[in-house]
């Protein structure tokens, strides 16, 4: 019996023993096999395995990142811009004492002169926002005061401060917008003077290495270095770098110091004159006169002059500029008492003014807290603030 062999010349029985399996090698490394429905290699059996560890190194630095980003914002957030900001969207005023230094001086107070006493504003004949100030003209006669021949402010004493501290000296530069080296000229160019009305400014203390604001009302009587068009420089109690008012938002709230014959609807903002004072005419309650006195810091040129017609601040339909915008370009208390000056009645509003973005903190809490409107003063303009 003849057997025909296979065609193809191939066993025509399967393989035994350890041949069995594919016929074709594995084309890259074995698979790992599957953990607890694929969890370390994500995917089914013979699919891709695990990334290398440095190829998420990327991922987490952008995650880091990320991270950090949200961490370094939300910090900004909760300092309320690092104390950068002058608009006191609470409208926290702080009061500050003519007689007082106040939270974060700049330097050792350099007043000389504190003896003239407030005047008393007239009362006001339109109705006005519940947060408005009546703006004053800064080149008005009887909007300061003085003694003939005094200074209210020891300038040279100030400018020694500064040259025994380069930062506050620094510090006070950058808000006055003059070179470091420009400050003893710039104290030098500011008039002497004492305030005659409350008057809202934004104060600027030092903390930290640096300058901070914060709204105020200064006391009538203070002594303050005001520039050629009148608006307060620099408060001599504690050498504070002033600047112009800032719009608040919502009712004013007073903190800090308080004194007799504090009314909010008697406090004043000073807006600079439309041109640069010649002579400043001041009252000098110490002698019952009325006195010129140039701008500068060289009060021996005091001269007696004549009463003005109209010895307080006359009104104005609309301000010079907007508060908390206007820039210096050169380098200005008393206790309640008897109004020494006559007054005029119509007091006309203005809209409110755009707040400036500035560097600030809110104001220092403590002492006799009130709650009211500022808003008026003597021959003034209102302006919400």
């Amino acid at each position: 019996m003849s057997v025909d062999p296979p065609s193809s010349g191939r066993p025509t029985g399967p393989p035994s023993g350890p041949l069995s399996g594919p016929s074709e090698p594995p084309s890259g490394p074995p698979s790992q096999p599957p953990s607890g429905g694929g969890g370390g290699g994500g995917g089914t059996p013979g699919g891709p395995g695990p990334q290398p560890w440095w190829r998420s190194v990327p991922r987490i630095a952008v995650i880091t990142a990320v991270v950090v980003a949200a961490v370094v914002v939300a910090v900004v957030l909760s300092r309320g811009g690092g104390g950068s900001s002058d608009t006191a969207a609470d409208g926290e005023v702080f009061l500050q004492a003519a007689d007082k230094e106040g939270p974060d001086p700049f330097t050792e107070s350099t007043a000389k002169d504190s003896t003239t006493e407030r005047a008393t504003p007239s009362a006001a004949t339109e109705s006005a926002p519940s947060n408005a100030v009546r703006g004053v003209d800064g080149g008005a006669a009887g909007l300061y005061g003085g003694t003939r021949d005094v200074a209210s402010c020891d300038v040279e004493k100030q400018i020694r401060f500064f040259r025994d501290d380069p930062d506050k000296n620094k510090a006070f530069a950058s808000v006055a917008h003059v070179e470091p080296s420009r400050v003893p000229d710039y104290l030098r160019s500011l008039t002497p003077v004492q305030l005659r009305l409350d008057t809202r400014v934004t104060n600027h203390g030092y903390k930290d290495g640096v300058a901070t604001s914060y709204q105020a009302v200064l006391q009538a009587g203070t002594a303050v270095l005001v520039d050629d068009k009148g608006v307060p420089r620099a408060r001599c109690a504690c050498g504070n770098p002033l600047t112009p008012p800032v719009p608040q938002k919502g009712t004013v709230r007073h903190t800090g110091d308080s004194w007799p014959g504090f009314r909010s609807s008697e406090v004043v903002m000073v807006m600079p004159a439309k041109e640069p004072v010649d002579e400043f005419v001041i009252f000098d309650d110490e002698h019952d006169e009325w006195i010129a006195r140039k701008p500068g810091d060289d009060v021996d040129k005091d001269k007696k002059t004549e009463r003005p017609a109209k010895p307080s601040p006359p009104v104005s339909v609309s301000p010079p500029t907007s508060p908390g915008t206007e820039t210096p370009t050169t380098p200005g208390t008393s206790t309640p008492g008897t109004s020494t000056p006559e007054t005029e009645t119509s007091e006309p509003t203005t809209t409110e003014p755009e707040p400036e973005t500035s560097t600030s903190q809110p104001p220092p809490d403590g002492g006799t807290t009130t709650t009211g409107s500022a808003s008026t003063g003597p021959e003034t303009a209102s302006s919400s603030l």
